[in-house]
């Protein structure tokens, strides 16, 4: 079950087209940082399908406990004591130009947690130099309060927190709308996002055109 909000926009089998065309455009978008190394985590049961999406070169880790909390803790439990800095960022913000992850690496040679916020109180990126298990903790992880909720937690372990540029992820279909125009003027940000936005928009006129749809 993918972009779950995006249900009543369209089909469940287009989502999940979609949503494999997001996963390869961001893993082509951290491909494109140099000296990175890059990785997927996700739930254990989809390891198999998502190494498989994902093809050589990728680590697929298995998450250790469910939802988005867990998720974000695996990575920093499993990166961090390796390596000096660790971004986690979203799999449906292809788009974000790859400045943007660079400077957050950069941030985190002056800070203790960067984080990247979006337009709707959420976040599309964090990263941190050190494992620090409480930082997911709060209460509003998966919603609209969970950039708030994790501040909070930032404040309660004395991390000093510094913000990339506001950005917007993909969850409703008024972010699909301004992605699909946005990918028109410059498909190159996310090709084969663009290219599957720019099909299923044509399939779509044609539909309309043949039942006589407005």
């Amino acid at each position: 079950m993918v972009k779950t909000r995006l249900a009543q926009s369209l089909p469940v089998p287009a989502i999940t087209e979609l949503y494999r065309c997001l996963l390869d455009d961001t893993l082509a978008l951290a491909r494109s940082l140099d000296s990175v190394e890059v990785a997927i985590v996700c739930p254990a049961t989809d390891v198999d399908d998502l190494a498989y999406l994902a093809g050589d070169g990728v680590r697929v880790v298995a998450q250790k406990g469910e939802g988005l909390a867990a998720g974000l803790t695996s990575v920093f439990a499993h990166f961090a004591a390796g390596h000096k800095r660790v971004i986690a960022f979203n799999s449906d913000s292809p788009h974000l130009p790859a400045s943007v992850l660079e400077n957050a690496f950069e941030t985190l040679s002056s800070h203790d947690v960067v984080v990247g916020p979006t337009h709707d109180g959420g976040y599309y990126l964090v990263g941190a130099k050190a494992i620090h298990p409480d930082l997911f903790n709060g209460d509003g992880m998966g919603t609209t309060s969970a950039l708030d909720a994790l501040l909070a937690c930032a404040r309660a372990l004395k991390l000093s927190v510094a913000f990339t540029d506001q950005f917007y992820d993909v969850d409703l279909a008024d972010d699909l709308t301004r992605l699909s125009a946005e990918l028109r003027l410059d498909p190159a940000r996310a090709p084969r996002t663009a290219a599957w936005l720019a099909e299923w928009s044509r399939a779509l006129v044609d539909l309309r055109s043949r039942i006589g749809a407005p």
